[in-house]
């Protein structure tokens, strides 16, 4: 069991820690780039609406 700590006082965890399988995460440059290229290529305005007040991005 596993002790936590807040603010000075001790708490016991209850339950054990759930066994998780990992997932490795990659990063590619290239699909990164090339999506921003088509966001930055495209000439759309984003169009926002906060408490009934429209702006543009």
């Amino acid at each position: 069991m596993t002790t936590l700590t807040y603010r000075g006082k001790n708490y016991v965890q209850n339950k054990e820690a759930a066994k998780k399988q990992l997932v490795e995460l990659t990063y590619r440059r290239n699909v990164y780039t090339n999506r921003m290229d088509d966001v930055s290529s495209s000439n759309e305005k984003a169009e926002l609406n906060y408490r009934g007040v429209n702006y543009t991005k």
